[in-house]
């Protein structure tokens, strides 16, 4: 497999963000130095390993939703993982003003 060299751009700025805020594709982008390719973002993380120890999940898009389909064990799992860490998930839904890492 061919691995697209911007991905450990993505990969360090999303380790990066820390326990109890989100940041969107758009926005990790812009950070990795790739403004405009949140597309290119939502790609990467969706192609980590299962195990992963990348915060994937602190994620989320433009309009502070959970990407993945709500019936989906991802989402599911997504929504465990940010309320562990004191994230108020309402309905698929993150509130910025109050959870997004200004990184």
């Amino acid at each position: 497999m061919v691995q697209n060299p911007n991905y450990e751009r993505i990969w360090q700025v999303v380790g990066l963000i820390p326990a109890g805020f989100v940041v969107t594709y758009g926005q990790v982008a812009e950070l990795a130095g790739l403004p405009g390719k949140s597309r290119l973002v939502g790609r990467c993380l969706s192609q980590l390993p299962r195990d992963t120890r990348l915060p994937w999940h602190r994620v989320i898009n433009a309009s502070g939703r959970i990407s993945l389909p709500a019936d989906s064990p991802g989402f599911h799992r997504q929504v465990s993982r940010l309320q562990e860490e004191g994230v108020a998930v309402i309905n698929g839904r993150i509130r910025l003003s109050q959870f997004r890492w200004s990184g």
